[in-house]
């Protein structure tokens, strides 16, 4: 399927330790962490909280592992604070990126967001942006992206639970309104599928403008339980609504099928939060690598 010179697999860290709640794995050191991703058989990640910031020290602890930086997550706030406020904290993201290799930057809208708040439901209190919003959303992130295409990176937007981008019509209005040769898609198997959209239909429709996939796979029967007892994000996750590739109720051998046949360049990469003391971290990559090695050939 894939050539392999042009996709390449990663995990993020979020299985190791969560980023939005530190004492998920607090007791999983960043060397740990990836070391067990490349036992695992990955070459790519992105950044966690306890990933050192020095691209020098960054550097010399992957490189002993043959593994790269991917990309990591930014948060702009283009709907709730001042642009320049966001475009001077991006800059900084991306040259730090850039130093590191990574060709995307990951950027996910946080005004207004509740996927960080441990007692509002996920799905009755999901934010819905303003005409208004949109528009300093969408002209933000074309800014956004020329910073980024300026180090010849690209800003791919990262659709997400409890958040303003969130389901198919939400993703057509973004893709509609940016401009297509600055503004691209991270594609989210799992946050796609959580949110109750047809996950293949926007892959589909958006294939052209996806240049970086997260992989992960959900839990149906947790997913019921978070709509009935009205759970949080964050809740959700400890619950277990999210796991690896292969281990839930999504069927990935369409969507990979559709990324090979279009010609997907970039990184496939697990990234499946879950309660490291429930879900063994290195288990559950060794389990996610075989799943797509499987159903790919890389």
């Amino acid at each position: 399927m894939f050539n392999k010179d042009k996709v390449k697999l990663g995990i993020a860290p979020i299985a190791w330790t969560n980023d939005d709640m530190p004492e998920l794995g607090k007791e999983n050191t960043f060397e740990q962490c990836i070391s067990e991703m490349a036992l695992a058989g990955y070459t790519g990640s992105e950044v966690g909280n306890k990933y050192p910031r020095d691209t020098k020290v960054l550097k010399k602890a992957l490189e002993l592992r043959n593994m790269n930086i991917a990309s990591a997550w930014f948060s702009s706030f283009l709907t709730t604070k001042p642009l320049q406020e966001t475009i001077d904290g991006f800059i900084q993201h991306r040259d730090f990126l850039y130093e590191m290799g990574a060709k995307v930057v990951v950027v996910s809208e946080q005004g207004h967001s509740i996927q960080g708040m441990m007692d509002t439901p996920i799905f009755k209190e999901k934010p819905v942006f303003t005409d208004e919003e949109w528009v300093k959303l969408t002209e933000g992130l074309n800014k956004l992206g020329e910073l980024a295409k300026e180090k010849d990176m690209k800003l791919v937007f990262h659709h997400h639970m409890g958040t303003g981008v969130q389901t198919t019509a939400e993703i057509e209005k973004l893709m509609e309104m940016t401009d297509p040769n600055l503004v691209y898609l991270l594609f989210d198997t799992g946050h796609l599928t959580f949110s109750g959209e047809d996950t293949e239909a926007v892959l589909r429709k958006f294939v052209n403008r996806i240049k970086h996939v997260h992989l992960k796979d959900i839990r149906p029967e947790v997913r019921k339980r978070v709509i009935e007892e009205n759970m949080s994000f964050l809740q959700a996750v400890k619950a277990g609504t999210f796991t690896v590739p292969g281990d839930g109720c999504i069927d990935f051998e369409p969507l990979f099928k559709i990324l090979d046949e279009n010609n997907y360049e970039g990184y496939l990469l697990v990234e499946a939060e879950q309660d490291p003391a429930k879900a063994n971290p290195l288990e559950y990559a060794i389990k996610a690598r075989k799943y797509i090695k499987e159903k790919t050939g890389l």
